[in-house]
């Protein structure tokens, strides 16, 4: 029986705050020891319930097809026996790093003998409303655990069994370290009034961490009192230069599409420069359309490839998470940068090319989170960046941008000490 049976949505989540924020005060002052154990102990179970984990999924997978996911929403839900070892491999790297707690990160005297120092602390509560994808819930409640963060996990209606079953091995990590079960806890529910509950809870949750389609995220930023690290839509480029190696532009424009299309690091459109065309262009596309890729392209691409569909303007704009992908030839590193400007999400954004210059104009004037020289846009990951995992890639501007991992998840606070000085 789910939870909101028994008691209403406001109740529940009600109760759930009041965890949360008794969990907190305990996870603030753990030890890194302890920390440490939870997550190793999380990581051993997940492999010990590999069997059970993949069940459950299996459940979603099959409620997901019937419910008509696209391929790349099942491809977001779906866990293997890699996938559930990534996860495992991902709190054990979380494991490893260092504790960011206490860490010092000014410090000074001033000529009044008072020593001013910046300690980097917990952020408190942290809320993560995600849709689809079950590896956030061990991704995003180890990364909060590791930053000293009691976590509220609102999953997904696609993958609420497989949530739930990691969220089992999470809580026997908790128990094993002596820890709080409610320092990780997974609203027990698909009813979609908790998230709007979670949006006015300020008393309990000091940020919240939205993570899915464009519509949860423009629902979210429109209704939500609590502070957000948002994750906007993953419209991601590649450009191919006029001095890029041909070969490597193969190599890493088919990745940035095709590795996994579903992600939001996948490329959505490509530009290539004009010079370029006549070289490289061809090949690319084979690649793609071979590859099962849908290519729409500008007039000047579809006169290089007949298989080619018309774009329109929409698709400049449009993050597919889809084997499709739109191409636009563009003159110079300039023009490139000012499409990407014009629509671009801020996310991530990369230039292919032999030429130095080039790629320092494009990292100087791109302005994204992230932004890649000579390597496929799916590094956009906080595994790749050595994070362990991440909760998403904040494409906003203040306190946290990029991947958000560990340290991200932290605030600071001030100790300043004296030997009885007064403000004259």
């Amino acid at each position: 029986m789910e939870a909101a049976e028994t008691e209403d949505i406001s109740q529940l989540m009600h109760r759930i705050g009041e965890a949360a924020r008794a969990a907190a005060r305990v996870l603030a002052i753990a030890s890194t020891e302890a920390k440490n154990t939870a997550l190793l102990e999380a990581a051993a179970s997940l492999r010990r319930r590999n069997n059970e984990i993949l069940s459950k999924n299996a459940e979603d997978m099959k409620a997901g097809a019937d419910k008509g996911l696209n391929a790349a929403m099942l491809d977001r839900l779906e866990l293997n026996d890699d996938r559930i070892e990534g996860m495992a491999s991902g709190l054990e790297t979380i494991a490893a790093l260092p504790d960011p707690i206490g860490t010092v990160l000014e410090d000074h005297e001033r000529p009044n003998g008072l020593r001013i120092q910046r300690v980097r602390v917990p952020i408190g509560v942290i809320g993560v409303i995600y849709e689809s994808r079950p590896n956030v819930t061990a991704d995003a409640g180890s990364l909060c655990l590791k930053a000293g963060n009691a976590a509220i996990l609102r999953g997904g209606s696609e993958s609420f069994h497989s949530s739930r079953a990691i969220m089992q091995s999470l809580a026997e990590g908790l128990k094993a370290a002596g820890l709080p079960e409610a320092a990780i806890q997974l609203v027990p529910t698909t009813d979609r009034a908790c998230v709007g509950e979670m949006l006015t809870m300020t008393d309990f949750i000091d940020v919240i961490v939205p993570r899915g389609g464009k519509s949860l995220i423009e629902r979210i930023t429109a209704e939500s009192r609590v502070p957000l690290f948002k994750h906007l839509e993953g419209n991601c480029h590649s450009y191919v230069n006029a001095d890029a190696d041909p070969d490597m532009a193969r190599k890493v424009v088919l990745n940035a599409k095709m590795r996994r299309t579903g992600i939001c690091g996948a490329t959505e459109t490509l530009l290539i420069d004009r010079a370029a065309v006549a070289g490289m262009l061809a090949p690319i596309l084979d690649d793609l359309i071979a590859a099962g890729c849908e290519v729409r392209g500008d007039a000047e691409v579809q006169a290089v490839d007949s298989r080619i569909n018309p774009a329109t303007e929409a698709d400049w704009d449009t993050e597919y998470l889809d084997s499709i992908i739109a191409v636009k030839v563009v003159d110079g590193v300039d023009d490139a940068i000012d499409h990407i400007a014009r629509h671009g999400s801020d996310h991530t954004d990369c230039i292919i090319t032999e030429n130095a210059a080039a790629a320092d104009e494009f990292v100087r004037k791109v302005d994204s989170a992230i932004v890649l020289v000579n390597a496929s846009t799916q590094f956009a990951d906080g595994g790749e960046f050595g994070m362990g995992a991440e909760i998403g890639i904040s494409t906003g501007k203040l306190h946290a941008r990029g991947p958000v991992g560990v340290e991200q998840l932290t605030s600071s606070k001030y100790v300043v000490r004296g030997q009885g000085q007064t403000r004259p």
